[in-house]
């Protein structure tokens, strides 16, 4: 399984538009091939700061995702409404049994 997760810092004048397009980009992505799970979450400490946390059936499904025109867009549309770059973190995950 592949684990990404990444954050978007909102300017306070875009925060809802990062909101709406966070929203959209995370519903859509949830119907893709490989998608295990998807979400956007709002950190408690930073009400400005967007973090993603994603779960992939494989790498190669990451790969599909990166290439969907819609993603890429999502992508380039945050990019203006950041008040700082934007980052992201890719892990290959196995889960652990707990005793």
């Amino acid at each position: 399984m592949i684990v990404v997760t990444g954050d978007a810092v909102a300017k306070s004048e875009t925060f809802d538009e990062v909101r709406k397009l966070s929203l959209e980009h995370v519903h859509r992505s949830r119907t893709e091939p490989g998608c295990i799970s998807h979400a956007v979450l709002i950190d408690c400490e930073n009400l400005l700061r967007f973090v993603f946390v994603e779960q992939w059936a494989d790498k190669q499904a990451l790969m599909d995702h990166f290439q969907v025109p819609e993603s890429r867009s999502f992508v380039k549309a945050l990019r203006g409404l950041l008040a700082e770059p934007s980052t992201i973190q890719i892990y290959d995950a196995a889960p652990l049994q707990m005793p």
